[in-house]
This record gives structure tokens, C-alpha cells and sequence, in this order.
């Protein structure tokens, strides 16, 4: 089982770091139906990411059926650690200059007028249709196929990856739940720091993630 949930690790942690899940939940939270969306955007967010890893784990296991240490997923992860490395680049070329306000994303506009069945959906498109958060979720689920572990012990990786990769919205949620000024004031802080940072943490993480992605598929492929 071990090998299986090492080398997806490091994928599943990049997609908990993702910025976007935690302003989203964040600002749901802090809405009129927070508490009932907040927690239907938290199961949409969990629901992409276990249907990315079902979609990779069924094709990998198409591409695998030996059991062998396959090649597909080497030549993916060089595609992903490339992508990663552009899009890295691409976010420090367009990060916010001091003095400057970069105009927020559309979809974070509509927040107050979300309901439960929205909330699911803009979660599962924040998965599915965003870059950062679609690739390490394809190549943490691309390591767990191509490892040669049995099919339950993938099923275990593939189910502590959604928790890991959920856990940008699961610690707010809960942290709201107890409802008194602490729990109000710390999700506050988080949503400053974050905000804060962001341009920083988009930058870094792929960068990071992308150059391990690019030295699995090297040793992979030599």
C-alpha cells in the first residue's frame, strides 16, 4: 500500500494549498446560507476530486493491465511538470504589482446568491476546469495507478487523496461549525493571509511540484 500512497503525496498536498478552494469556502461561509453551502461546496470539491481519480485510475488501469511499471505515466508526469512550470511562470509574469487591484474572478461575484446545488457545481468546475488544481489531482491519481500495488490498496490511496486534497475546505468548515468569535475571527485571519498571499502560493507550489513531477518522469524514463 506504501507505494502506492507515497508518490501521490506531494500531489495531494499541492491541491490542499490551492488558494482557490479556501477564499471560495471562506467567502461562502461568510454569506447568508454559509453554513448549508459551505458544506455542499465542501462534498462538491471532494466529489471532483474522487471523480478525477476515478477517471485516471480506470484509463491507467486500461493502459496497465500487467501490473507492470508502465511508461504512460512517466510520459504524463513530463507533460504535467511542464505545464506546471508555464503556468508557474505565467502567474509571476501576471502577479499584482504593488499600487495596482486586479479586479477578482467572476465567479467569486456571485457568492451571495449561490445556493446548495451551485455551490456543488462551482466546486466540482474549480476541480475539473482550473489547471492548478486538475493537474496535481491527474498526476497524484497517475502515480497511484502506476504503482504496483493491488486494487484495494489503490482505491485506499486514491480515497486518502480526496481527504488530503479536501482538507483546504474541511479545516474552514469545521472551524465555522463552532460558531463562536474565535472560530469567526481566525477564518477572518485566514481569509487576509490568504488574500495576502496568493500570487505567492500559486507561484511556488507548481513550481516545486511541477520540478518532482519532471524528475519522476526522467528517472521513469531512463
Amino acid at each position: 500500500m506504501g507505494e502506492a500512497i507515497g508518490p501521490m503525496l506531494a500531489s495531494a498536498v499541492a491541491v490542499a494549498l490551492s488558494p482557490l478552494p479556501l477564499i471560495a469556502v471562506l467567502l461562502i461561509l461568510a454569506s447568508p446560507r454559509g453554513r448549508t453551502n459551505g458544506l455542499a461546496f465542501t462534498a462538491g470539491w471532494a466529489l471532483g476530486l474522487a471523480a478525477v481519480e476515478t477517471v485516471v485510475l480506470t484509463v491507467g488501469g486500461a493502459l496497465n493491465p500487467d501490473g507492470g511499471r508502465p511508461t504512460w505515466a512517466s510520459w504524463l508526469k513530463l507533460a504535467l511538470g511542464a505545464l506546471l512550470l508555464l503556468l508557474a511562470a505565467q502567474q509571476w509574469r501576471d502577479r499584482p504589482r504593488p499600487g495596482h487591484v486586479i479586479a477578482p474572478p467572476t465567479w467569486l461575484l456571485g457568492i451571495d446568491r449561490l445556493t446548495a446545488a451551485r455551490s456543488v457545481g462551482l466546486a466540482v468546475a474549480l476541480v475539473t476546469a482550473h489547471p492548478k488544481t486538475l493537474i496535481p489531482a491527474v498526476g497524484g491519481a497517475a502515480s497511484i495507478a502506476a504503482s504496483p500495488s493491488g486494487t484495494g490498496a489503490k482505491a485506499v490511496a486514491a480515497a486518502l487523496m480526496v481527504l488530503l486534497g479536501s482538507l483546504g475546505t474541511l479545516l474552514p468548515l469545521t472551524v465555522h461549525r463552532r460558531g463562536n468569535d474565535r472560530s469567526i475571527r481566525a477564518l477572518g485571519e485566514w481569509r487576509a493571509w490568504t488574500a495576502a498571499h496568493n500570487a505567492a502560493i500559486m507561484t511556488a507550489v507548481p513550481v516545486v511540484l511541477g520540478a518532482a513531477y519532471l524528475g519522476d518522469a526522467l528517472s521513469g524514463l531512463t
